[in-house]
C-alpha cells in the first residue's frame, strides 16, 4: 500500500477554536493569543490494490486562486480528486471533516467536495455534530452529507469495510470518534486521529483536557503502542508533520 501524506501546514488555535496559519520558520508561538496550541493539519491519501482511500478531509480551506487546497495536495501527489473512492471520516471536528464538502467562492454554494467516493461516516458522531452546537463541528461543512446518496452510515460500534478495513468506536477524543485499520498483503496501517494524534503522545502517559474522555486515549494509545509495534502497524499521525507514519522496525 502506498501512503502520501497531505500537510496543509502548522496553525493555532486559541479558546475561540479559529485555526489560524503559522509560519514556525519566521513566527513565534508566544505572540499569539494566550493559550493559542500549536497543531499541523495533515489528511493522508492510501492507494490500496482496490481503492484511492482519503482519510478524513482538513480544514477545508481555499488557496488564494480559489482551489481547495487538499485538491492542490492531491494533484501535486499525481491524484485527481476524482479518482478518490473512499472517504474515510474519524470524527467531525472542523479540522477533519472541513474538506467534506467545497465552497464556490464566486456564489457562495457548498458542494460534496468528492461526489465520485463513497464517504463512512459513524451516525451517531453525525447526530451530535449537528445537534451540540459546539465551536468545534461547522454544520456548514457537513450537512449537505444528509442529502448525498453515496455515504454509508456506520452505526456498529465496530465492523468492517470491504472485508479489509476495520473500524472501531472508540468514543475518546469525541463522543463518537473512531479509529481505522486498513489491512492489504500482511500490511496493516493504523489511523488512530485525535485518539493518536502525534508520535509522541504514544510515548508518554498523559491525560488532555481537549478530550472528551482523556483517561481512555491515554489507555488506547497504550494499547496500540504495545500491539502495534508486536505486529508492525504503519501508524498515521494526523497532527504530526515532522512524523506523519512511523513504524518500529
Amino acid at each position: 500500500m502506498q501512503i502520501i501524506p497531505l500537510s496543509e501546514g502548522s496553525f493555532t488555535i486559541d479558546k475561540t477554536k479559529i485555526f489560524v496559519p503559522f509560519d514556525t520558520a519566521t513566527e513565534i508561538l508566544n505572540n499569539r493569543p494566550i493559550g493559542s496550541l500549536l497543531v499541523e493539519i495533515q489528511p493522508f491519501v492510501i492507494i490500496t490494490s482496490k481503492d484511492v482511500i482519503l482519510i478524513d478531509a482538513g480544514l477545508g480551506y481555499n488557496l488564494s486562486n480559489g482551489q481547495p487546497q487538499i485538491y492542490h495536495n492531491l494533484e501535486k501527489a499525481g491524484i485527481n480528486p476524482s479518482q478518490v473512492t473512499k472517504v474515510l471520516m474519524s470524527h467531525l471536528h472542523k479540522d477533519h471533516a472541513g474538506g467534506i464538502t467545497t465552497k464556490n467562492a464566486t456564489t457562495g454554494e457548498q458542494f460534496i467536495a468528492f461526489p465520485y467516493a463513497t464517504y463512512y461516516v459513524q451516525s451517531r458522531e453525525f447526530e451530535f455534530a449537528l445537534g451540540i452546537g459546539s465551536a468545534s463541528y461547522v454544520k456548514e461543512d457537513i450537512t449537505l452529507l444528509s442529502e448525498f446518496s453515496k455515504v454509508e452510515w456506520l452505526e456498529d460500534d465496530m465492523g468492517y469495510i470491504d472485508e479489509y478495513i476495520q473500524y472501531e468506536l472508540t468514543g475518546a477524543h469525541s463522543k463518537f470518534h473512531q479509529v481505522f485499520w486498513i489491512r492489504e498483503d500482511n500490511e496493516t496501517i493504523f489511523f488512530g486521529g485525535d485518539d493518536a494524534p502525534q508520535l509522541q503522545q504514544m510515548k508518554s502517559r498523559f491525560v488532555a483536557k481537549y478530550d472528551f474522555d482523556g483517561k481512555k486515549c491515554m489507555e488506547l494509545r497504550r494499547q496500540w503502542w504495545e500491539k502495534g509495534n508486536n505486529e508492525q502497524w504503519k501508524f498515521l499521525f494526523y497532527h504530526d508533520n515532522a512524523s506523519p507514519i512511523f513504524q518500529n522496525t
